[in-house]
């Protein structure tokens, strides 16, 4: 059973979605005061405010579900709002316009899953930001988008060929004190157990 919540900006369009959202199987519409345990929240809003994002981003800090996700039904949205409601959950994007209930659904079932539901363009959006902060913000500062220095990257990767400390540091060109400091303080920035964590931390995130 998926447990679904509904927010509309339009309190008539909200009774509708959820009595229509009700009547399929394998759903269950939440209570408002029911909120913080859904797995998947449906917002309905004719286009992407302020408000909108606030609502959004008041949501996913209150949820007790770590794997909640969002499927947002709307007109339109901006860049910048795009981004920052995939901080807050956003896994489906529906043009309100074209969307059935049937469809809403099926994007709630892939996002309960797991999966997303985002048309190409707006993959293309996400895709071409994720390389503009790689290029023109992590890059500079030797970083990439999993949170991982290049020295870091570096060190991993000749750990996941099989390399001890003494080989990687005479590889790298660094001491063995540097290798073992490296990968401590990479380990405790990022929560890691051990170095098997770790190699399969930036395996992954794509860092390898």
């Amino acid at each position: 059973m998926i447990l679904i919540a509904v927010l509309a900006s339009d309190p008539i369009t909200g009774e509708g979605a959820i009595w229509c959202l009700g009547r399929y199987p394998g759903l269950k519409v939440l209570l408002q005061e029911e909120l913080r345990q859904a797995d998947v929240v449906v917002m309905i809003t004719p286009d992407v405010t302020e408000e909108t994002m606030l609502l959004m981003e008041s949501v996913s800090e209150g949820s007790t579900n770590p794997a909640m996700g969002i499927v947002l039904v709307t007109g339109h949205i901006g860049e910048a709002h795009l981004v920052r409601a995939v901080r807050h959950g956003l896994r489906g994007l529906m043009c309100r316009q074209n969307s059935t209930y049937d469809k809403v659904v099926e994007a709630v079932r892939g996002v309960a899953e797991g999966g997303a539901s985002l048309p190409p363009p707006i993959q293309g959006r996400l895709i071409d930001h994720i390389r503009a902060v790689q290029r023109d913000v992590l890059g500079p500062l030797g970083l990439t988008t999993s949170g991982l220095d290049t020295r870091e990257v570096e060190v991993l990767r000749l750990l996941a060929e099989g390399l001890d400390t003494t080989e990687i540091a005479q590889k790298l060109n660094y001491s063995e004190r540097t290798i073992k400091n490296i990968v401590s303080v990479m380990m405790n920035r990022l929560g890691l157990r051990n170095r098997a964590h770790a190699v399969a931390f930036a395996l992954r995130t794509g860092s390898l």
